[in-house]
């Protein structure tokens, strides 16, 4: 979901402020951006941030380089801020979770680091907790325009002994440039950030009560009715909110509930679990969104690397004719099964093979103990002892690939990236219905199989090349959608359709539609809820 994701606060002292934020980056960090060796490298790489696109990176994302980026932040000054203002210590990496199956980061910080996004976030924290609020100044409201983006904000209050009525207001925001969609997510994100909201004044609530049980600070106040209040509070005007929860971990934890959020909204159905990413100083575990554990980093071990690296790795491998097989089973939405005692093996396969389909159109059981049908995954892991039925084996959708111990070490060809790794194995490819030489196969096929030969291209280039491809061919996947489910056109119209979109060949309708179960289903809803004007139901020359 490209979403900013942000808790403020108003404070007493300095007013609106932000306290933490979490964006989605679409891009791999620029390489050497978590060492600084390259410190050009993240000023020169394009990336999405939070949904809009930016022109340069500033390298404040980089942990190694927190404490030295404070200085060029566009966020308040040292001065402008106390206790209550701020949340994460100076020189603090911030936190980074990794989505391992969409590539996507989620770092958390207190403020963005790039000033158009830290003015968008900024207007909108003063905002939600001003002039943008709903009756009774706690619960959901909907701003924005189209200029500073819209805004999904709740407001709501945090109990504290020392704060003027004994509570003080907060708010989380969710900024989005797509109003429809931010809209259409309305249910989800009241049910979340709600949840979070609960959990928070729990926590302030136990603190709250065994304060004034130590202490009551309303008989304290009547007793000195007429002295100033602010100087009742001896220094206590402002307290952070780690200190009003007693909860030490509690950015690690709103990072994790925040990444969880929006990993949740983009996958819509199910959460794809966020994974950690090694960082200097400290780091985010793996944990439930009411939980985190921040462990050190010398005690991180890295994962294991896969055994595939790409897709040109796998087409070295496998060999020309056995991965023009696979991927055209893979693009046309037949089932793929890989027979290994490995599993770490079938995992990297997967990994790399999902990347030729759009993210809605993967479905992956990774290892199995038993055959499951096509119907529930298109990606199915199995162990050798497991078996096939012969359906399945003759059938024209679905390959197999087996995975036996190599006999010699001489069965890959000499150059292969990684081919310690895999000299150890023998790969089989077989279908029910192969692939035939001369066939012309899917277009996007073809022009992949094009970019993986051309070695002047390195692999990063060629994962750019495969990513417009696939925008490519989604964009006629949506024409298509609209063309024969909304407009319920007649099947002559279509086919002419298919032929201004360079798609009419049997192949290409194949893929259409096997790529249009891929469609979301807040798309999809959003374009068949759509009201037709009085000239778009007239019939057209």
């Amino acid at each position: 979901m490209n979403a900013i994701v942000a808790l403020c606060h108003f404070c007493e002292l300095h007013g609106p402020r932000t306290l933490f934020c979490t964006e989605v980056l679409h891009a791999p960090l620029p390489q050497g951006a978590g060492t600084g060796d390259s410190p050009g490298q993240g000023e020169q790489a394009e990336e999405e941030e939070g949904g809009i696109q930016m022109s340069s990176r500033i390298h404040a994302h980089s942990p190694a380089e927190g404490a030295s980026a404070e200085s060029s932040s566009p966020g308040p000054k040292k001065s402008d801020m106390c206790e209550g203002c701020r949340s994460l210590a100076a020189g603090h990496p911030g936190y980074i979770s990794h989505d391992t199956e969409t590539a996507i980061k989620y770092v958390s910080h207190q403020h963005p680091n790039h000033p158009q996004l830290f003015s968008i976030v900024r207007q909108a924290c003063v905002r939600s907790l001003s002039c943008e609020v709903c009756p009774g100044r706690e619960g959901p409201i909907f701003f924005g325009d189209e200029q500073h983006g819209f805004v999904f904000s709740h407001t709501f209050f945090i109990k504290d002994s020392l704060a003027r009525g004994f509570q003080r207001w907060y708010s989380i925001i969710a900024i989005m440039m797509d109003r429809i969609y931010l809209i259409n997510s309305w249910p989800f994100l009241l049910g979340k950030i709600r949840g979070i909201i609960d959990e928070l004044q729990g926590k302030a609530l136990k603190v709250f009560e065994a304060e004034q049980f130590g202490c009551p600070q309303r008989a304290q106040r009547m007793s000195t009715a007429f002295t100033p209040f602010l100087h009742q509070r001896n220094g206590n005007a402002a307290r952070s909110l780690t200190s009003l929860t007693r909860d030490d971990n509690l950015w690690a934890c709103l990072h994790t509930s925040f990444a969880c959020r929006d990993n949740s909204e983009a996958e819509e159905e199910e959460k794809a679990p966020v994974l950690p990413e090694g960082a200097e100083g400290r780091q985010l575990a793996k944990c439930p969104t009411d939980s985190s554990l921040l462990a050190d980093c010398g005690n991180w071990q890295p994962r294991k690397l896969s055994v595939f690296k790409s897709l040109r790795h796998m087409r070295q491998v496998l060999g020309a004719p056995s991965f023009r097989m696979l991927a055209w089973h893979v693009l046309m939405g037949n089932q793929v099964i890989w027979k290994s005692r490995d599993a770490d093996l079938v995992q990297s396969a997967f990994d790399v093979l999902r990347t030729m389909l759009p993210v809605g159109c993967v479905r992956i059981i990774p290892y199995s103990s038993q055959y499951e049908e096509a119907y529930r995954c298109n990606f199915l892991g199995l162990s050798p002892h497991v078996q096939i039925p012969s359906h399945v084996l003759a059938s024209e959708f679905a390959v197999v690939v087996e995975v036996h111990t190599a006999t010699r070490s001489s069965l890959h060809p000499v150059g292969c990236e990684g081919d310690q790794s895999l000299s150890k194995y023998e790969f089989v490819v077989t279908s029910g219905s192969p692939v035939a030489a001369d066939r012309v196969g899917p277009t996007i096929l073809n022009k992949m199989e094009a970019a993986l030969t051309n070695q002047n291209l390195s692999v990063d280039v060629v994962d750019q090349c495969l990513i417009c491809l696939k925008e490519e061919w989604m964009n006629k996947v949506k024409v298509l959608f609209k063309f024969t489910k909304v407009d319920s056109r007649p099947k002559e119209d279509t086919q002419k359709l298919l032929s201004i979109l360079g798609a009419s060949e049997e192949d290409n309708v194949k893929l259409l539609k096997f790529w249009m179960t891929g469609l979301s289903k807040t798309y999809k809803s959003h374009l068949m809820s759509t009201v037709r004007s009085p000239t778009a139901s007239e019939p057209r020359n």
